[in-house]
């Protein structure tokens, strides 16, 4: 199971690996690992489901030359984008039949690609704060992050190399951190979100979890084609990395602190040009922004949910009803900053020579208890920048022995050359 994606499909595309045997062994996984996990929503005919799923792939592209790219690679698909044939139920108490719509287009994109849908993952209720049943694959008293808790802690226990998550404020790369595994959450719109139940879709990304970069970038060549920015050819080079110091950075805790100071000294060793730079001085002012706009965005979608409402668990409830405090201006200001940000984030790089923003993916490592899924503050810049972002496994905390990790953020739009330099930085920390 510790096979790349490269490789995986490779085999699978090539029928030197059969696509039963693989789909068995997984299923062998899955019984040992999901019942302590419970990253997917359960469902009772899956493995059946999987087989006709792989008969109809086989029967359809007989010929190895002629395979789709990601032949036969099972994903898990968080469950706020809809899926043909598997009810959305967006982590809530509402019924599938309220909640239904077409399919997502990143989904049916990956289909034609050749993936198949391992099933849905479990997320917070509507992508929010109220958590759901996953534990952590490292220690299960843990809590895996959110809202993309079933996506990354799928990946972190070998149950599928790829799923699919979302982020508004930090729920890729913070339940990445928490999992151990890579979180990609691309340029804002980089990828349709169409067919994804929004939470707020002036802030709402739809990215995924890997194993590794490598992973990350693999998948990303192949589904990105048609939503590209010109990006052109990239090749692997040490970046030069600049640190956002100040109020933002303080926001981690003082573990988490030691721990990012920790490898910015062996990036340093390693040879890299590592710039410690003052930013986010208005960091508060971001933070307000930011929810102001998940606040109003979630208010207007959830409208029409009106009549559901005493289902919902508390912490969207408050979400959707403090929107009433937030007026229109204030809405405009907040709508404004997310483009002024990412112009100061830019310029402040083009100032100092710098190719990416280094900083810790999550304040420290998982807290203990799932009824909380751990703050997202440390990756809400870069989110309400809409700049695309990396989280990568790097070490693990001290005598608790958790995963932590590295985030990196790169330039607007230039996501081939966060894959880039990102290549280059897991290559150093996994040396």
């Amino acid at each position: 199971m510790n096979t790349t994606i490269q490789e995986l499909t490779q085999s699978l595309r090539t029928g030197t690996r059969s696509l039963h045997d693989y789909l068995a062994a997984l299923e062998r996984q899955f019984d040992n690992r999901e019942a302590n996990t419970f990253a997917f929503l359960p469902e009772t005919r899956r493995w059946e489901r999987l087989a006709k799923d792989a008969d109809a792939l086989l029967t359809r592209f007989p010929d190895p030359a002629k395979r789709p790219p990601l032949f036969g690679l099972p994903i898990g698909v968080k469950d706020i984008f809809h899926v043909d044939g598997l009810p959305t139920r967006a982590g809530s108490r509402l019924t599938p039949d309220v909640l239904a719509g077409d399919e997502s287009i990143v989904v049916t994109r990956l289909k034609e690609l050749g993936a198949l849908i391992l099933g849905k993952t479990v997320t917070t209720e509507f992508a929010w704060f109220g958590p759901g049943p996953t534990r952590n694959p490292h220690n299960p008293a843990h809590t895996p992050g959110g809202s993309s808790s079933g996506s990354a802690a799928a990946v972190a226990a070998g149950l599928t190399p790829l799923t699919l998550g979302t982020q508004t404020i930090g729920s890729i790369n913070r339940p990445a951190a928490f999992c151990g595994v890579v979180g990609y959450k691309p340029s804002y719109d980089l990828f349709s979100r169409e067919g994804v139940i929004p939470l707020s879709e002036s802030v709402d990304h739809v990215g995924y979890f890997t194993r590794t970069v490598a992973d990350a970038a693999f998948v990303w060549e192949r589904l990105a084609d048609e939503w590209r920015m010109g990006d052109g050819e990239w090749e692997m080079r040490q970046p030069v990395l600049g640190i956002p110091v100040g109020k933002y950075l303080e926001s981690a805790t003082p573990e988490g602190l030691a721990h990012f100071w920790e490898w910015v000294e062996r990036l340093r060793d390693a040879g890299y040009m590592v710039k410690e730079i003052e930013m986010l001085a208005d960091f508060e002012r971001i933070y307000h922004h930011h929810y102001a706009l998940v606040s109003v965005d979630a208010a207007n979608y959830h409208a029409k949910f009106k009549k559901h409402s005493h289902l919902y668990h508390l912490q969207t409830f408050n979400l959707v009803g403090e929107a009433r405090l937030i007026d229109a201006e204030t809405y405009q200001a907040a709508r404004a900053s997310r483009l002024e940000l990412r112009e100061r984030l830019e310029n402040a790089m083009d100032e100092h020579g710098i190719d990416l923003w280094l900083s810790p993916p999550a304040t420290g490592p998982a807290p203990e208890g799932i009824d909380s899924t751990g703050s997202p503050i440390m990756n809400l810049p870069w989110t309400h920048a809409g700049m695309p972002t990396l989280s990568i496994p790097a070490g693990v905390s001290g005598e608790r022995r958790l995963p932590m990790g590295l985030q990196l953020a790169g330039r607007f739009g230039l996501d081939a050359a966060l894959f880039e330099h990102g290549l280059f930085v897991e290559r150093t920390i996994v040396a």
